[in-house]
């Protein structure tokens, strides 16, 4: 299977290219990006043609394409590529706005391609297997969800909004709603939500915190931040709490870890030793793709948790609940 890669902006591009060389049956043909220096640097990096304009990019014989650019320009890449027929898996979140969501969704259904969003964290094997006990009725009836996606501030694009959308709500919060909904199978009816600026003095939010309430009744918070100092010894957490009536289960998906000692700037380092889930994730979607299967999944999933995390700067505004 062709694969390319439109845009080497976000971190995860690197680990997904490096993902496909590992892969037997896939092999990355072409990169695009609107960055020249950067696409040129990727094209060194992996052998592969680089394409400065996104025509010339899509004529390709390509089956697949990744896009990994900057937040903003999600849309006009999924819609280009979706029109040349080539299948979708777009990194989160979707979009920047519910209505450029739609519009992606509608331009694949439209031309006959699956789109998927990149959400890993429903590749770690502990929130996999947290996933089973409750389909499996091991919890009893979910009552309530705690939840934390803390880490380094990213920097670059990620803190300017007119590219990223938003700020650590945003960027923090979308992986974890989605793994509420994946447990729960219901939606979310009103967040309330605070966001600001607690570590650094960006011109956007760098924390915030939200409760959700959904429409089964489950109240969930999540705790969304760029806390993590450089020195820490890890780069942040992804942890999710389930409280049922018959048994809580707390997972973390970085705790899977070695504790290594050094005299450098960091004495303390955690060397994750779980599951590559991005590499699970390109194999799962490719996989799909190949036997003409939904992914695990779909672009509205991508639209949902979207939804929640611009009503918590909703909420944060009119400093009151919000409903979806």
């Amino acid at each position: 299977m062709n694969i390319g890669i439109m845009s080497f902006a976000h971190i995860h591009a690197t680990s997904y290219a490096d993902a496909i060389r590992r892969i037997p049956s896939a092999t990355l043909t072409a990169i695009y990006d609107t960055d020249f220096s950067r696409g040129q640097q990727a094209s060194t990096v992996y052998d592969v043609p680089f394409f400065a304009d996104i025509t010339q990019f899509l004529a390709n014989p390509i089956d697949v394409v990744l896009v990994c650019s900057e937040n903003v320009l999600h849309k006009e890449m999924v819609i280009a590529a979706a029109k040349a027929k080539k299948h979708i898996l777009c990194e989160k979140p979707i979009a920047t706005t519910l209505e450029d969501a739609e519009e992606m969704i509608a331009a694949c259904e439209e031309n006959g391609v699956k789109l998927s969003i990149a959400y890993p964290v429903r590749y770690s094997a502990p929130i996999r297997d947290l996933k089973q006990a409750i389909d499996a009725g091991e919890l009893g009836d979910i009552v309530a969800i705690r939840s934390t996606n803390r880490g380094q501030n990213p920097g670059g694009w990620f803190i300017d909004e007119q590219l990223a959308g938003g700020g650590a709500v945003l960027d923090h919060t979308v992986h974890m709603v989605d793994i509420m909904r994946w447990y729960l199978d219901s939606e979310a009816m009103e967040v309330s939500a605070f966001a600001n600026r607690y570590f650094t003095e960006l011109d956007t939010d760098d924390a915030g915190i939200m409760t959700i309430v959904f429409e089964n009744g489950v109240v969930a918070s999540h705790d969304a931040s760029w806390s993590r100092f450089p020195q820490f010894p890890t780069w942040g957490d992804v942890m999710i709490e389930v409280i049922g009536t018959k048994a809580t289960r707390k997972v973390d998906v970085f705790n899977e870890k070695l504790n290594v000692y050094s005299k450098d700037q960091k004495s303390l380092t955690h060397l994750y030793s779980g599951n590559d889930t991005d590499f699970d994730l390109i194999v799962d979607f490719l996989k799909a793709i190949e036997n003409k299967q939904n992914p695990l999944i779909s672009g509205y999933d991508g639209l949902k948790s979207l939804e929640i995390a611009l009503k918590a700067y909703a909420s944060n505004d009119a400093k009151k609940a919000v409903t979806l």
